[in-house]
């Protein structure tokens, strides 16, 4: 798994674990020393996804996924067995990404 992919994994959320769609947000560097994967939350709710945070995706089906979708900095951890890569965010995408990352931890 590398920054940018997309998996499917059960994801903690307000209403308990759901299978869900993520983005690996974890580095290379993270990946050599933990079994662990960092993951963002992918929703449907793209109506809801208003935050500035949030990011609907512009190639959400090139990315492997079946409806559109938005990225919320919603993070969590899970084990790397856990995952099933479906996809990749394009580019553009998870620049974007990136950038809400980033608005989210002040880095």
């Amino acid at each position: 798994m590398k920054p940018g992919s997309v998996v499917t994994v059960n994801f903690p959320g307000v209403t308990g674990l759901k299978r869900r769609p993520a983005i690996v947000i974890s580095s290379a560097t993270y990946h050599i020393e933990r079994p662990d994967i960092i993951l963002a939350a992918v929703t449907t709710k793209v109506d809801r996804a208003t935050a500035r945070t949030d990011y609907a995706l512009q190639d959400w089906l090139v990315a492997g996924l079946r409806k559109p979708s938005a990225v919320r900095i919603f993070i969590g951890t899970r084990p790397a067995i856990e995952l099933a890569q479906i996809g990749e965010l394009t580019e553009r995408d998870w620049f974007k990404v990136q950038k809400r990352l980033r608005l989210a931890l002040e880095f």
